[in-house]
């Protein structure tokens, strides 16, 4: 059935206009005015905020960590994520070393078969290079449309890749057009670190984060800008939490080099005092990069409104406080690393942000939705309210209010990290593709819906015009 949206506001990452939005096919069909609502359901968006569907480019579902699962699965991971107002996320595949690639996407299709609510892709972790990989990797483009790899310097003897990975795969990135990511912390001082603080006896929390100082994640974010200037390709740097990473990034920036940053939700309104909480409780905060001294909250958010940094991930990968997080009550390194964040992301970002006047509007719009379709591949078809684009419209109330709690989230997990806080702002209705996943807060979707995007290579479009005149300064 035709929908016609009407009274509403619409935003996107560069406009703010009233206007009504016709969607046939799954698509927005028109936008204008006076739509002759024939058979048409006409939905009132009086008052609302007309958003185009989030976008949230870093998740992790039902992923295995630590010796045990993620909570959250490509059902509920999808759902919590739509009454978020996010309607396409990206997912990583984990790969193993000396298997093919092909194999750890099927491991991922078989995870997401037939359970996601929203669309979804996927980024693929790139744990060696060797003439098999790079041979594998133009297929993985072409056939599968993953056109994001990501290299982990961190976590020594699990994912960590050395140097000569990271830039070979820069080199391979900039032949294919594709783009690489990065978990940015110097893994072998972390281990160093961690195995003297051990000795030591500090087993508690507080300790994840005393033995990842934010020198290490600068020190790794440095070396990978300087990594991607050399190969003269492209970067993202992801889950960015410290000054000292946003200075990297900004020198690099500055320099005419493609490097991008993300930051997430709990950097901006979270701090390393939640760790050191009494009876265990500090390991519901536990994940990496780990949360820091509360200044750098505002170096974020200053990032974020200069275009320092450009998009908000949720880092989403959740563990039960009872039954997961607790394997680490004797030794906070066995403690699974990861928070339930991909629900409150959006809401999170407009009442701290736009509220709060750290960022605009239409700033918000692009750091949730728009720069990350553009970056991986997505865009028009995702992150705009364009003609032609998908219909994934999140319809937005800006003046509710409502409490975070685990009581009322829709995630699997069973503590929210954000437990208490007071949220101005959220979405009322949820569409995908022009069906309804979320009608008046309440799930209408169905399971499976979801549709595997394959996705353009990096510069197919012109990502911003940042970037174009990035490009004119280095030639």
């Amino acid at each position: 059935m035709e929908k016609i949206i009407q009274n509403g506001t619409i935003v996107t990452a560069t406009d703010t206009y009233k206007a009504d939005i016709l969607i046939q096919d799954g698509k927005i069909a028109a936008i204008g005015k006076g739509f002759d609502p024939g058979e048409a359901e006409v939905i009132d968006a009086r008052g609302k905020f007309i958003f185009p569907g989030g976008v949230d480019p870093h998740t992790h579902l039902e992923m295995p960590f630590g010796g045990t699962v993620s909570k959250d699965d490509f059902e509920t991971g999808t759902i919590a994520a739509a009454f978020g107002g996010t309607t396409t996320l990206i997912d990583f595949c984990l790969t193993k070393k000396g298997e093919p690639l092909q194999s750890a996407i099927d491991t991922w299709h078989a995870k997401s078969k037939d359970k996601a609510v929203i669309d979804y892709s996927f980024h693929l972790m790139i744990g060696e290079i060797n003439h098999e990989v790079l041979s594998q990797l133009p297929e993985v483009i072409q056939q599968e449309g993953i056109t994001s790899f990501k290299v982990f310097m961190a976590y020594k003897n699990v994912f960590q890749a050395d140097d000569e990975t990271l830039f070979r795969t820069l080199v391979a990135a900039r032949e294919l057009g594709a783009l690489v990511m990065v978990h940015a912390e110097n893994g072998d001082v972390i281990e160093y670190l961690t195995e003297k603080a051990l000795e030591e006896g500090k087993t508690e929390p507080i300790y994840h984060a005393l033995t990842r100082p934010p020198e290490l994640e600068g020190e790794a974010t440095g070396r990978a800008a300087k990594l991607t200037g050399l190969a003269d390709s492209q970067l993202y740097v992801v889950h960015v939490s410290c000054s000292e990473a946003v200075e990297q990034i900004s020198a690099a920036r500055s320099k005419g080099l493609n490097v991008w940053g993300e930051t997430c939700p709990q950097y901006l309104v979270l701090d390393q005092t939640y760790l050191e909480r009494p009876n265990f409780e500090g390991a519901k905060y536990v994940w990496s990069p780990p949360l820091r001294e509360k200044w750098h909250q505002d170096v974020l958010w200053n990032a974020l409104k200069s275009g320092q940094l450009q998009t908000l991930g949720s880092d989403q990968c959740s563990f039960d406080f009872q039954g997961q997080k607790d394997l680490g009550k004797e030794d906070f390194t066995k403690i699974p690393n990861g928070g339930p964040i991909i629900e409150d992301r959006v809401s999170i970002l407009f009442s701290e942000g736009v509220e709060k006047g750290r960022i605009s509007l239409n700033q918000f719009v692009d750091i949730m939705s728009t720069r990350s379709a553009k970056l991986f591949g997505l865009y028009p078809q995702k992150g705009t309210v364009a003609v032609g684009s998908d219909a994934d419209i999140v319809i937005f109330d800006p003046e509710a209010e409502r409490v975070i709690s685990a009581v009322t989230h829709h995630m699997a997990a069973d503590y929210n990290p954000f437990e208490g806080m007071k949220i101005k702002g959220e979405p009322v209705s949820v569409l995908s593709r022009g069906e309804y996943v979320i009608k008046d807060k309440t799930f209408v979707g169905k399971q499976g819906t979801g549709k595997y995007i394959k996705r353009a290579k990096y510069g197919n479009l012109l990502v911003n015009e940042e970037s174009a005149a990035l490009q004119s300064s280095k030639s």
